[in-house]
C-alpha cells in the first residue's frame, strides 16, 4: 500500500471561510502533497498561492488538526495523511488555477453545508471552535 501525505488549509477573512470546488464535483479546502524537504507550514503557502493566487496571510498558530482516509488509485489502494492548519486570509481576492471550476467565501453555516466530505466538516468545526475561544 502506497502512503500519501498532503496538507490542507482552512483560510478564513472577515468570519467567511474560503471554499474551492474541485473538478469532480466535490468542495473542499486548498490542499497538496508534501514535497520532499517542505515543512507542512511551505506546503500550505505553496498551494496556497498556486490554487488562489493568495499570498497575504497569518498562519494561526497553535492550531494543527490532522485527518486520515483511504482511496483507490488505478486499483492501488492509497493511505493519505491530510495535516490542516488554520490561515486567516487579508485578502478575500482569489484567481483559481485550473485545478478548480469555483469557489466561494462563505459563513460557517453554508460551509459546513456545502463541504462534501464529512473529515473536511469535522476540521472546520474544530477550526470554527478555535476562533470563537481566542475571540
Amino acid at each position: 500500500m502506497k502512503n500519501e501525505h498532503s496538507a490542507a488549509a482552512v483560510v478564513f477573512h472577515n468570519e467567511k471561510y474560503l471554499l474551492l470546488k474541485y473538478e469532480m464535483g466535490h468542495w473542499g479546502f486548498v490542499k497538496g502533497n508534501i514535497e520532499e524537504g517542505e515543512t507542512i507550514q511551505e506546503t500550505i503557502l505553496r498551494e496556497l498561492e498556486e490554487e488562489t493566487n493568495i499570498k497575504d496571510v497569518k498562519i494561526i498558530q497553535d492550531f494543527h488538526e490532522d485527518y486520515e482516509y483511504y482511496y483507490k488509485f488505478k486499483g492501488e489502494l492509497i493511505h493519505k495523511k491530510v495535516d490542516c492548519l488554520l490561515l486567516e486570509s487579508y485578502s478575500n481576492s482569489v484567481e483559481l488555477s485550473f485545478e478548480h471550476v469555483d469557489y466561494k467565501w462563505v459563513n460557517f453555516e453554508d460551509a459546513i453545508e456545502k463541504l462534501t466530505h464529512s473529515n473536511t466538516k469535522n476540521i472546520l468545526k474544530k477550526a470554527n471552535k478555535f476562533l470563537k475561544q481566542v475571540e
